[in-house]
C-alpha cells in the first residue's frame, strides 16, 4: 500500500515496487489520477494492482477505507507518504495548522499502521516506510510547521520500530533532500517571491548547496525505499536515512 502515490515520490515508489514484482494498492484522494497511476504500473509478474480513494485530511474516511481493504488482503508493505505543510516561519504559524498536519501525518499514519499490523504479525513480515524529510536531522529555513511535524513523525516511527521489531516488522524513515517534485517547485517559488528574485536564481543557489550539485530524481528516492521493503533489509530498523546528494550537514 503506497500513500500519496499519484505523482512524485509516491508514484515513483509504486512503480519501483511493481517493477520488482509487488502487487500495489495506491491510496490518494483523486480517483481519476489514481486510475491513471495504476495503469502505469508494471504487471509482468502477474501482479494485481488497485487503488483506494481516501483524503488524508479526513481520518475517519481513511480508517474506513483501510479497514475494508485489510479485510480482503494482507498488507506486507506500507508506505506512508503525504503532502507536507506549506512554507512559512514558525513564528507566523497559527496553532491550528499544527493540529491540522499532526492529524494528517501522525494520526493517519497511526490508523494505517494499526490496520496493517495484525496481518504483518501473522506473516512475520512487515515493512512500514515513511517518506519524511531531511529536516528530521537539521531544520530547514522557512519550513517551521513542516520541521515540527516531520520531527514528530520520526519519533513516532522510532517508537513503533522498538515495539514491532520482534515480529519481523521494520519501521524506517526515508529523508528526501531537494527532489524534483511539485513540492520543491512550490518551495522555490515561495523563496523567490519572498526574496524578490528570479526562480531560476533560487533553484541554482539551492542546487549549488548540494555536494552532488543537482536536485534528486524521484526514482532515486524510490530505489532506497524499495530496498527497505525487501528481505535484504530485514536487519535495518528504526533508522532515518537521508537520500539527499550529501546535503545534510550532519553525520
Amino acid at each position: 500500500m503506497v500513500c500519496g502515490s499519484t505523482q512524485g515520490i509516491g508514484l515513483a515508489i509504486a512503480k519501483e515496487l511493481a517493477f520488482l514484482g509487488a502487487s500495489c494498492t495506491l491510496m490518494a484522494r483523486n480517483e481519476e489520477t489514481l486510475a491513471t497511476a495504476v495503469a502505469s504500473l508494471a504487471h509482468d509478474a502477474g501482479q494485481e494492482h488497485g487503488f483506494i480513494v481516501a483524503d488524508f485530511s479526513d481520518r475517519a474516511e481513511v480508517e474506513l477505507a483501510v479497514q475494508k481493504h485489510v479485510g480482503r488482503t494482507t498488507v506486507h508493505i506500507l508506505v506512508n507518504n503525504t503532502g507536507g505543510p506549506p512554507a512559512g516561519s514558525i513564528t507566523d504559524a497559527s496553532p491550528d495548522i499544527f493540529l491540522r498536519y499532526f492529524e494528517q501525518h501522525i494520526a493517519v499514519n497511526q490508523v494505517l499502521a494499526m490496520a496493517c499490523l495484525d496481518g504483518m504479525k501473522t506473516a512475520h513480515y512487515g515493512r512500514i516506510i515513511n517518506i519524511v524529510s531531511t529536516s528530521v536531522r537539521i531544520p530547514i529555513d522557512n519550513l517551521g510547521v513542516s520541521n515540527t511535524i516531520r520531527g514528530a513523525t520520526a519519533s513516532w516511527a522510532k517508537t513503533w520500530s522498538n515495539e514491532v521489531g520482534q515480529f519481523g516488522i521494520t519501521v524506517n524513515n526515508v529523508l528526501p533532500g531537494f527532489t524534483k517534485t511539485e513540492r520543491l517547485n512550490a518551495l522555490i517559488q515561495n523563496i523567490a517571491t519572498r526574496k524578490g528574485v528570479e526562480v531560476a536564481v533560487v533553484a541554482a543557489q539551492m542546487a549549488a548547496d548540494v555536494p552532488a550539485r543537482r536536485f534528486g530524481e524521484a526514482d532515486e528516492i524510490a530505489a532506497y525505499a524499495a530496498f527497505l521493503a525487501t528481505p535484504a533489509a530485514a536487519y535495518i530498523n528504526g533508522t532515518s536515512v537521508p537520500v539527499d546528494g550529501g546535503r545534510t550537514g550532519a553525520i
